[in-house]
């Protein structure tokens, strides 16, 4: 769950970036004295948070490997409020009644020159895309962040898995198996597990 919501987060920056390089709105303008001249928005013009929400996105997927428990679901709450703001600057290519205008005014062009303009949606349905992929790395983050963490003890000294066989083995039954770690341990100190498992504890 936490490796998906880290690939999505690493998709969702890859995309964001892609978006901010993408031309958003094309404006065409002319001064009365030459040709009409085309100018591009690209999305980092129409957006300058984008290229650092981006990275922000690229180092929130290395959260998990650093931080848990109230920490992460910070990082999961972070990241749905950046994913609410991603739709919104998604949408606003569509809903900004005077697309020209701002985009004039982003690019340092009069207003009065302006002959055209054209919006271009890719970016922003890459944008859209990034904030809905935040969204769900932020839910699988949340998720994760309450799932206790699961200790191995593949790894751990023989004193200690023989504990931690003990322990399992008093919580069963009295007719049951030996654990069979239990068994291999108690061999390799010369000791026989069928008389008496609990010996040397």
């Amino acid at each position: 769950m936490t490796r998906i919501g880290q690939l999505l987060l690493v998709t969702a920056a890859l995309a964001l970036w892609g978006a901010s390089r993408l031309t958003w709105v094309t404006l065409e303008s002319a001064d009365g004295l030459g040709q009409p001249r085309t100018t591009t928005l690209s999305g980092a013009t129409w957006s300058a948070a984008m290229v650092p929400v981006a990275l922000l996105l690229a180092a929130a997927a290395l959260a998990p490997l650093a931080v848990r428990g109230w920490a992460l679901r910070a990082v999961a709450v972070l990241l749905a409020v950046v994913s609410a703001g991603l739709g919104y600057l998604a949408i606003s290519l569509w809903v900004v009644p005077d697309v020209a205008a701002y985009a004039a005014s982003a690019v340092d062009l009069p207003v009065h020159a302006l002959v055209g303009s054209d919006r271009q949606y890719v970016g922003a349905i890459l944008t859209l895309l990034a904030a809905v992929m935040t969204l769900v790395a932020a839910v699988l983050l949340l998720r994760s962040a309450k799932q206790p963490r699961v200790t191995s003890t593949k790894y751990a000294a023989p004193a200690a898995r023989r504990e931690e066989a003990a322990r399992e083995l008093a919580a069963e039954s009295g007719d049951e198996k030996l654990n069979e770690r239990l068994i291999w341990d108690a061999l390799d100190e010369g000791r026989d597990p069928t008389t008496d498992h609990t010996e040397g504890r």
